[in-house]
């Protein structure tokens, strides 16, 4: 039996969970989050717990009880607490800036980069080297702070780029580290 997918998911209060046809809908005070769960998980919710159950022991269904049961329980917790990812600039005239509800990034290039916040999502730049990406939806937060890293992602001799917080990037040294080998 999965240790993930057996356990129970209490629903808190203000928030609502409507579940038809394994189509998970949660409403709650960060937004709305709605999901198909796979035809195979038997969903049942009683007295504000969801349970999550598979039919039989094939490989597919165990492998789909934990992932279920995770889905559903991160839905909850972006309604309620939401989800963020902390990203850092270093280097020598990197920085960013906020403009609206888009940031602007200064990145080396010769010319500024501009990112939108797609639906759902909201930047915070709480200095001019670092970003606050947060949102209700997990994946979306995270494919975001992805996108964003890719702008300039971190290079192995300077570490100079955009990096998430606590990241750790392996240096490489350079030529002169090559010199006393021959």
């Amino acid at each position: 039996m999965s240790r993930i997918g057996k356990m129970p998911i209490t629903v808190p209060a203000g928030v609502t969970v409507t579940i038809d046809n394994n189509y998970v809908t949660v409403k709650g005070p960060k937004g709305e989050l709605a999901r198909q769960i796979s035809k195979n998980m038997k969903l049942t919710m009683d007295n504000g717990v969801i349970t999550v159950e598979r039919p039989n022991d094939e490989k597919e269904n165990r492998s789909l009880h934990g992932l279920s049961r995770t889905l559903i329980n991160n839905m909850i917790v972006g309604v309620t607490a939401g989800f963020s990812k902390t990203l850092e600039i270093q280097g020598v005239g990197y920085r960013a800036a906020k403009q609206g509800n888009n940031i602007n990034f200064t990145l080396g290039f010769s010319h500024p980069v501009v990112k939108e916040p797609p639906a759902g999502i909201t930047f915070e730049v709480p200095a001019p080297n670092k970003i606050v990406v947060s949102g209700a939806n997990k994946e979306q937060v995270g494919a975001v702070a992805a996108d964003i890293r890719t702008l300039r992602p971190p290079e192995p001799y300077k570490g100079k780029g955009i990096r998430y917080e606590g990241e750790h990037v392996r240096r490489k040294i350079g030529k002169a580290g090559a010199k006393g080998k021959k």
